[in-house]
């Protein structure tokens, strides 16, 4: 099964996906006159500033729509995938999430802007994503059916088991929980809030999300106030290890490249089309409002979350890299092995004794949690629009589909967190990257639709600002 696992993910993650998602990055950076960097002032006001009061209760508001985004943007791979990123890459791999997070941001903008513009009304709100602008904007259908089934194969089975595994393997570590365990109780914790449906989801995710990730950035900071020495070489260290020029990294150069687009992608999601599903939901005044919003998510998901983990573990020295043969090129910590939450966990031990392993389990615990609310949200939207394509089926076949994703996701849960870490890994990219696929030719495509939705913005709103 590993195997054919494998050679799947080799096709799908092909050199050219890479060059698709950089590519597609810098497109929309320069068609949008990089509105990543000239409009953060708008994003973080649209995000905190003052809200008028909502005049229906259907769907959600635009910062509920931001922190579902964010929880299924923070989770597993802002504490495993850095560290899986560094042990595989080198440190390098860090400057190139950061590449893709920079570029990623313009991707949010336009994926989340074309959501606002092609959604659809449902009895909860406001739904919709990709699967509705491939349909209504392109005009394809088929392929509209087809990324729905991505989603909820990639979000509601792959992507949860990596999820749940992560879990598992730092609640082990720490507390030497069983697996089993850890994953129904998980699985027992996710059914009583799925239940809820979108406002219980979205009321959760705005309180549980901006918590764990405040407090997460603040024992990064403990940390690097502690090996405060280590962190002037840091920046060197890292782009150095990015372009090959560290003789011990020179040799994986391209597993640096790939490693940092394929982790900061599977963390950011900006490209795979996730991020737009709940912008969908957004109640706006503007549709680039919702857009600017969740191209500021990408920043706080990479820029800070990631880049603490990355900070954390390089400060400390907990890490190990890895050559294809999974020789240790290099053994800060051979005990640790390819352990790669241990890397996260021993950063903080070093300061706080015996707190870090408990610390990560926590807060991937909360992130997990969190995310794979997310994903369920992602999912159940697909089914929702599979269900009203041609006009509405009844409510009761919509509501048996969702009960059986229900299931099949909460069984996910439990599969993932027993099974073995690079099998869950690699069924996890496997999801990204056929959502990616589909979703970046996609927006590309449409994407003369969010740009002039964005000038339409800038004219009326800020003209004068």
């Amino acid at each position: 099964m590993e195997r054919i696992v494998s050679a799947i993910n080799d096709i799908v993650w092909s050199p050219a996906l890479v060059v698709l998602l950089v590519g597609a990055g810098l497109y929309f950076s320069i068609r949008t006159g990089f509105v990543q960097l000239k409009r953060i002032g708008v994003m973080t006001r649209l995000l905190f500033g003052k809200k008028d009061k909502p005049k229906e209760k259907k769907g959600v508001s635009s910062f509920e729509a931001f922190c579902i985004a964010l929880s299924g943007r923070v989770g597993t791979g802002n504490i495993v995938g850095v560290a899986t990123a560094i042990a595989l890459g080198g440190p390098g791999a860090v400057f190139w999430m950061w590449v893709i997070a920079f570029l990623g941001a313009s991707t949010a903008f336009v994926e989340s802007t074309l959501a606002q513009l092609f959604n659809f009304e449902h009895e909860d709100g406001s739904r919709g994503g990709p699967a509705c602008y491939i349909d209504k904007g392109l005009g394809s259908k088929w392929l509209a059916v087809v990324f729905a089934l991505f989603t909820i194969i990639g979000c509601g089975v792959m992507l949860t088991t990596v999820q749940a595994n992560g879990m598992s393997t730092a609640a082990s570590n720490s507390l030497g929980i069983n697996p089993v365990v850890s994953g129904l109780f998980l699985a027992l914790l996710i059914g009583l809030v799925v239940i809820g449906g979108i406002k219980r989801i979205s009321k959760v995710a705005s309180i549980v999300t901006p918590f764990m990730a405040v407090a997460y950035i603040v024992i990064a900071l403990v940390v690097l106030a502690f090996n405060w020495r280590a962190i002037p070489g840091l920046l060197s260290l890292i782009v150095t290890n990015a372009f090959g020029i560290n003789p011990v990294c020179g040799g994986i150069l391209g597993s640096t490249i790939m490693m940092g687009v394929k982790r900061g992608l599977f963390s950011n999601e900006a490209g795979q089309g996730t991020g737009a599903i709940p912008s969908a939901s957004a109640d706006v005044k503007h549709p680039a409002e919702q857009g600017l919003v969740q191209a500021f998510s990408v920043y706080v998901d990479t820029l800070l979350v990631c880049t603490a983990t990355a900070l954390m573990i390089l400060s400390a020295g907990t890490y190990n890299i890895l050559g294809p043969d999974s020789s240790m090129l290099v053994a800060n910590s051979p005990e640790l092995g390819a352990n790669y939450v241990g890397f996260t966990q021993a950063a903080i031990d070093t300061v706080l004794g015996g707190f870090g392993s408990i610390f990560i389990s926590i807060a991937l615990a909360f992130f997990v949690f969190t995310t794979i609310m997310a994903y369920y949200f992602y999912s159940e939207s697909s089914i929702i629009y599979l269900c009203n394509l041609n006009g509405k089926c009844s409510p009761r076949t919509e509501m048996i589909l969702v009960r059986i994703l229900q299931v099949v996701q909460l069984t996910a849960i439990v599969f993932g967190a027993v099974k073995e870490a690079n099998l869950v890994w690699t069924l996890g990219d496997i999801g990204v990257g056929i959502m990616a696929w589909v979703n970046v030719v996609a927006i590309i495509l449409l994407s003369p639709k969010a740009i002039g939705a964005l000038n339409e913005y800038e004219r009326i709103n800020l003209k004068n600002k």
